[in-house]
């Protein structure tokens, strides 16, 4: 079948997708969107069921429509959530909320039409007219005459092979923390090595202790950096112009901490750039932006995405207790004997230190965004109707998220996400997704080849 429009993914970037293309197409158009993951549109992060996942953002700034702000906080007040605007809410209710919205969209009458199809584009058919085909991994196919990409990003692996341990020690290693039935099988006396040190470390800190977990916790990461927290009582945004910001990152950052030196709180500063981080990332040269992501990164993480302020609370009880070691170091290998044995160089040091542990937890975070994790994109790739980002962030994109190449018989595609990263950096956020989302959906709603053929670009 030929649709309309085809969206492939199955997170939040697919829902906010499929959600703004119900309100604005007729009942005339169709809508495929294709994913195997069993979780649609809640993803990884607002699939968890623990109370005190929390949302990294105020429930007030966590609608899924632009144009309706208390959206969220009006489904938290009918549901008997007492969590206000500037509160942060559970991921739990999130994931909960977005069902519900998708879910009261799906039934309204008339609307267009809308399949889920649940399976894993694998590659592209070129066999048709004024569309681009798909193929599955059940051998099925369908077409497409717009195409949005919200493939999103998993976990980072691990930054060592260690597929080289015996089965008893691999046992003992978790890939992925969001499967929270590791939990159940570490004993309250154990002793824990989490690799990463970022919000995802802060997570399971918690969901370790909510399982009664005692033993103690020891993190590596590169710099040893953790998640700053939110203000309880947040100061109004810095007035700070992006335009008038240097470009070259030296004298940016100079900047930035001039600022944040005068300011009454450093987060002012951060919270006046947020709405301007786009800006201010195209701005900067490519070789900046490079720059930005070797030397900076991990101190724009902890400053910018900040955690809500009794989640910080709790995890610095737990660290002042002593439960908690956090080292800064490089990763060098893992032993297994009766416990595993991981050896590090300390950042700054030549030695190499060693740590015994019981189990090694993966929380790395996401995996910047490319091509290497999926067929389709790979596919597509090979035939020239995207190409990847310069700096591995995604794929290119125009800044109406449309990617330059199409192909031959006209067909637009899009991508939504991550995917979107080199040329707009931050787009993982909901707050940003949400604009996304619906500048592509009111591009493809104006387009009009749907009755006459035509193509207004």
């Amino acid at each position: 079948m030929v649709y309309d429009v085809v969206i492939v993914g199955a997170g939040f970037s697919a829902i906010a997708s499929v959600c703004n293309l119900i309100e604005l197409l007729p009942a005339s158009f169709s809508v495929a969107v294709v994913g195997d993951d069993p979780g649609f549109g809640r993803g990884t992060a607002y699939r968890t069921e623990l109370y005190l996942h929390r949302l990294n953002v105020p429930a007030g700034r966590m609608s899924l429509f632009a144009d309706r702000p208390d959206a969220f906080v009006d489904w938290l007040a009918e549901h008997k959530r007492p969590v206000g605007a500037g509160d942060f809410a559970s991921r739990q209710d999130y994931g909960l909320y977005v069902r519900d919205s998708l879910a009261g969209l799906l039934r309204r009458k008339p609307r267009c039409r809308v399949d889920f199809i649940k399976a894993k584009a694998t590659g592209c058919l070129g066999r048709y007219n004024a569309a681009l085909g798909f193929l599955f991994d059940n051998g099925n196919e369908i077409a497409g005459r717009n195409i949005v990409l919200c493939l999103g990003v998993g976990s980072a692996k691990l930054p060592i092979d260690l597929s080289g341990l015996p089965a008893l020690g691999a046992s003992h290693v978790v890939d992925n923390p969001w499967r929270l039935s590791w939990l159940g099988r570490v004993a309250s006396e154990d002793s824990v090595c989490i690799l990463g040190s970022g919000l995802t470390m802060i997570d399971q800190v918690l969901a370790l202790h909510a399982h009664g977990f005692k033993g103690h916790i020891d993190v590596i990461s590169r710099r040893g950096l953790a998640p700053l927290s939110h203000a309880r009582a947040p100061k109004p945004p810095a007035e700070l112009d992006v335009a008038t910001l240097p470009t070259r990152l030296s004298e940016l950052m100079g900047t930035l901490r001039r600022e944040s030196r005068c300011a009454d709180d450093w987060r002012s500063i951060m919270d006046s750039l947020r709405p301007q981080t786009q800006t201010l990332w195209q701005r900067l040269p490519l070789s900046e932006r490079s720059r930005f992501l070797r030397h900076a990164l991990p101190w724009w993480n902890i400053h910018r995405h900040r955690v809500a302020p009794d989640v910080f609370e709790r995890f610095e009880e737990i660290t002042r207790s002593g439960q908690i070691a956090l080292h800064a170091g490089y990763l060098l290998n893992v032993e297994a004997g009766d416990r595993l044995t991981l050896c590090y160089r300390a950042r700054g040091r030549r030695d190499v230190l060693s740590i015994q542990t019981d189990w090694i937890v993966n929380c790395t975070g996401m995996e910047r965004a490319g091509m290497a994790h999926s067929p389709l994109l790979r596919a597509m790739q090979h035939q020239g109707l995207i190409e990847a980002d310069p700096l591995g962030l995604g794929i290119i994109v125009d800044p109406r998220s449309r990617i330059p190449k199409t192909s031959e018989n006209g067909v637009s595609i899009y991508a939504v996400g991550a995917l979107t990263a080199g040329q707009f950096w931050e787009i993982t956020a909901v707050p940003d997704l949400r604009v996304q989302a619906r500048k592509v959906a009111e591009a493809i709603a104006k387009r009009r080849w749907a009755k006459s053929g035509q193509d207004d670009g």
